[in-house]
């Protein structure tokens, strides 16, 4: 008797795939070192430069609320924009130079990602071990010792990310008030909302997404091929050294068997945070971090094969060509740096804490005021950028024949403050006739050499 038959039906092809989470594994060597150094600076950086006192006050602070920034004995206001605008070309000058002259530098050693991501992989490493012990521990079940460890490495990352909130919410916020709010429970809620909003985004980046993110989420490593040319320093693999590879004993000769120096451990492999295989090439996952570097040479130190079959090179060494470290682009981005630098440095040292706005009223042209005289009004604002009060004389330029109607001879504005002065300016109809260029002065009593000076207009009525 025969019997139907029906194939099974074939399962659809799964268009998505979760990533597997990587394991980094610790490493010891020069570009370790390296980079320990730059978090344990960084964060140091981070965590301290809010707690720091200037004249009474916090020394770094972006008092939004307040519009003013704060940053050592410097008081910036919403008219220093060109200060602002120039740091941030200067941080972008930077990225292309460096860049250029060594690829991912930023990435690897002061990314805030890399950086904090760091600091987690520490802790993690702290409570459940080394890489095959916190592999091991994952696949284990649930034990007392397993809920153990991982409560640990959860109570460091909460902790230290709630700190990191509270830390960046304290640039904007005194940080010592912040503190007492919060501690005693009188915090507004944005106080709240932004500390645990940071706290939440540094544990979810640095915690779990931590190479999703820069595989995925940043934007440099997409388009930083076109900062790269030949010379460009990268991370490299040295194909016609390394192949073939295979494994052998370290008193084999590689050399006679036909064996190429890599081993073939893939202890570049188990140390990447991103989790690449550096000897398929540049990739653009590869953040620079040099961490397959200390690897292989300590594989090749074992063996005792010479250093850098992985190493920091350019693809013109690679490929057996002339290599040009110092090359055009390095030296226009440099000349650019200096120039920016200079000019950003020259500004603030001959930065004048003082303004002076001369708003002219418009809903009149002038007026005609007893004695037949013509007047215009305008509203006089007085910027002290200085952190204490100061006294200053204003004045009109004593050629136009004009003269100030309302002005104490001496004005005292508080320290940080701005005062608004009602003022009218008046002159007779010969001085007067149709519009006139004006010139108001601000002096510092105090320090006469400290002055500005600003330009508006009178309009009278045109003699005929």
């Amino acid at each position: 008797m025969a019997t139907d038959t029906k194939p099974a039906e074939a399962q659809p092809a799964s268009l998505y795939a979760s990533a597997e989470k990587i394991y980094p594994r610790e490493m010891k060597g020069r570009f370790a070192n390296l980079s320990a150094l730059s978090t344990v600076v960084l964060l140091g950086l981070f965590y301290v430069v809010p707690w720091l006192s200037w004249d009474d006050r916090q020394a770094f602070l972006f008092d939004l609320p307040a519009r003013k920034f704060y940053l050592l004995g410097v008081t910036l206001w919403p008219q220093d924009f060109l200060y602002l605008a120039l740091l941030l070309i200067i941080a972008a000058v930077s990225l292309f130079f460096f860049t250029a002259l060594a690829g991912r530098l930023f990435c690897g050693f002061a990314c805030p990602q890399t950086v904090w991501t760091e600091a987690f992989i520490w802790m993690e490493q702290l409570t459940e071990g080394t890489r095959s012990q916190r592999m091991k521990l994952d696949k284990a079940p649930w034990s007392f010792d397993k809920f153990r460890k991982k409560f640990s490495k959860q109570f460091l990352w909460i902790g230290f990310s709630l700190f990191t909130g509270f830390t960046f919410v304290g640039y904007f916020t005194p940080i010592r008030e912040l503190g007492g709010e919060l501690f005693n429970l009188t915090a507004g809620g944005w106080a709240w909302f932004w500390t645990l909003f940071y706290g939440f985004a540094t544990y979810g980046n640095a915690g779990y997404m931590r190479e999703q993110v820069c595989k995925y989420m940043c934007p440099y490593a997409r388009f930083q091929s076109a900062m790269f040319d030949h010379d460009t320093l990268i991370i490299s693999y040295d194909e016609k050294r390394g192949e073939p590879r295979g494994g052998r004993k370290r008193s084999v000769d590689h050399k006679a068997a036909g064996l190429g120096d890599c081993i073939d451990c893939t202890l570049c492999v188990q140390v990447c945070p991103t989790g690449i295989d550096i000897r398929d090439g540049l990739q653009y996952e590869c953040i620079a971090c040099a961490a397959c570097i200390d690897a292989c040479d300590s594989v090749m130190d074992k063996m005792g094969y010479p250093r850098g079959l992985v190493r920091y090179t350019t693809e013109n060494a690679v490929t057996g060509g002339k290599t040009r470290i110092l090359r055009p682009r390095i030296f226009v981005y440099a000349a650019l740096l200096t120039v920016l630098v200079g000019g950003l440095v020259t500004l603030m040292a001959t930065r004048t804490p003082l303004i002076l706005d001369v708003l002219r009223d418009r809903n009149a042209l002038y007026r005609e005021v007893s004695g037949g005289l013509i007047e215009n009004s305008y509203t006089f604002k007085i910027v002290n950028q200085r952190n204490e009060g100061r006294s200053f004389r204003l004045s009109l330029d004593s050629d136009s024949g004009l003269t100030l109607d309302g002005v104490p001879d001496v004005v005292h504005v508080e320290a940080g403050a701005v005062r608004s002065l009602p003022v009218s300016i008046r002159g007779t109809r010969e001085d007067t006739s149709g519009i006139s260029d004006i010139r108001i002065t601000l002096t510092d009593l105090e320090d006469p050499s400290v002055s500005v000076i600003e330009d508006s207009r009178f309009i009278g009525p045109v003699n005929r």
